[in-house]
């Protein structure tokens, strides 16, 4: 607390002047009890004004019709590479940038610190996410039977969980599992539905006790009802593919599960409530049971082959993670699933593989190899057909799952040319077709563009057999965009 360490230092210089080291000491513990009573008290009156708008700030709002998943028209079919056609390598042009690399922004938090209380009563709830067991201090103040869905039942029940700190050791062993396995947002809002739905035996009172959780992490939510059930809505930063939503004073707000179109919502914001961000910034660390062995191998290159094991914890994850975009840019969503590392248990089977493949060669011959590793060791086929809607991998997906397109493929061998050689790539996206280009420290013929003032020469993952600097057939190059990419 930043006023506490000023007045702290007026107090040592007054005492140092007056030399009375007993009195400063009084002075000051006096002092570090008031500051922290008064920080209590904030957050109670938070909280209190928080439950009296539950008694009254409630309208109703109709749902905005979902966002729909964008579909590519006339997607560009796999092509086998031509090496005996003569072709002159196009003229660099330039590109326009489409999506910058992404800032990462701090994480939602508390208003304030939230302080270890001893309760003697505290009991600890362990609930298994996603194969990890996690272990949730949860006293008996934390279930309540709601009478019912009125305003002054569910404003009752706030006050009963804020009342005296009694769930403050639970927040923070929630934050601390959020700290522990390095879940992003989403995961840690899914922690919080589990963990409250294991524990209360009312679904109504489970959306209570995770809709305080939640805002007392730091989280902008906002509470409806339909039909007498109790629902959160979470504020987001970004746009949800397919998802029913509320915009509240300009704000999107998706409902944890399905709703009517038309709920009635408390729209009260608590001080210093963030949106949740869909961006896996780390590594989710999530169960470690892992997938059988695939060996994946080179047609052109036989030393190049790779044995992957991905957890499946993490894929049972990803498959029911939000399809999103930053700012409505469609093209955002392959590089929020570009930017994702991957899982070190999985690069710590294939990685030394391909490494030792790759030793000791120029950058293009690495990237000749790891691509044509890329486009032959994978089975193309169509998300509409796989699917029935067009679905991106994040890299795990495209090691676990029998079938991929060119956005998994490209952003798979994207991973691998950052993680492994170290170089910088743009995913480039044709009208129908998204494929990569790497910035190369050495001097690389064939098809290249200029992304600022960088060459990137053209890698098509799904251009079968083709080498790098060879750019696809047929397609719109004239209107590519640049996706760069996070290293």
């Amino acid at each position: 607390m930043p006023i506490l360490r000023n007045y702290v230092v007026i107090l040592l210089i007054i005492f140092s002047l007056s030399g009375s080291s007993q009195n400063y000491r009084d002075y000051y513990n006096s002092f570090k009890k008031n500051a922290i009573n008064g920080y209590k008290s904030f957050r109670a009156e938070c909280n209190s004004k928080y439950a009296e708008f539950l008694r009254g700030a409630w309208e109703w709002y109709e749902g905005k019709e979902p966002l729909p998943v964008p579909v590519e028209e006339n997607p560009a079919p796999p092509l086998p590479y031509n090496k005996d056609e003569n072709r002159t390598p196009l003229e660099p042009m330039p590109v326009k940038v489409e999506v910058t690399p992404i800032m990462i922004e701090p994480r939602p938090k508390p208003i304030e610190p939230i302080r270890e209380i001893p309760h003697t009563d505290d009991k600890y709830f362990t609930i298994d996410f996603y194969g990890v067991q996690c272990k949730v201090r949860l006293p008996e103040c934390a279930p309540r039977e709601l009478k019912d869905c009125s305003p002054k039942s569910i404003a009752a029940g706030w006050e009963q969980l804020a009342s005296g700190g009694c769930l403050d050791n639970t927040i923070r062993d929630c934050l601390e599992t959020r700290i522990r396995y390095n879940l992003c947002d989403w995961a840690y809002l899914q922690f919080l539905e589990a963990l409250s739905h294991s524990f209360c035996t009312n679904a109504n009172d489970a959306t209570l006790l995770m809709a305080f959780l939640y805002c007392q992490s730091g989280y902008q939510m906002r509470l409806a009802v339909d039909s007498g059930t109790l629902i959160i809505l979470y504020g987001s930063k970004h746009y949800i593919y397919g998802k029913e939503y509320y915009n509240i004073d300009g704000c999107q707000y998706y409902p944890l599960g399905n709703v009517s179109k038309s709920i009635s919502i408390c729209n009260a914001a608590f001080d210093g409530e963030a949106p949740m961000s869909l961006l896996i910034t780390g590594e989710q660390l999530l169960g470690d049971e892992l997938s059988d062995d695939r060996t994946i191998k080179s047609k052109r290159y036989d030393n190049v082959r790779g044995v992957s094991r991905v957890p499946r914890k993490l894929i049972e994850f990803y498959n029911g993670f939000p399809s999103s975009a930053i700012g409505g840019n469609p093209l955002t969503r392959w590089s929020m699933y570009a930017n994702v590392p991957l899982a070190g248990s999985t690069r710590a089977m294939l990685y030394p593989m391909l490494t030792s493949s790759v030793e000791g060669l120029s950058e293009i011959d690495a990237a000749n190899r790891l691509l044509n590793w890329v486009q032959t060791g994978f089975v193309y086929e169509y998300d509409d057909k796989v699917w029935g809607h067009d679905r991106a991998f994040f890299a795990e997906e495209t090691l676990y799952y029998p079938y991929c397109d060119c956005e998994d493929r490209s952003i798979l061998f994207s991973r691998l040319v950052r993680d492994l050689l170290g170089l910088d790539v743009a995913l480039i996206y044709y009208p129908g077709h998204l494929a990569t280009a790497v910035c190369f420290n050495e001097d690389v013929d064939g098809d290249a563009m200029m992304i600022g003032d960088k060459r990137f020469v053209v890698c098509d993952p799904t251009y079968i057999g083709a080498p790098v600097g060879a750019q696809m057939p047929g397609l719109d190059y004239a209107n590519t965009r640049a996706i760069i990419l996070n290293r």
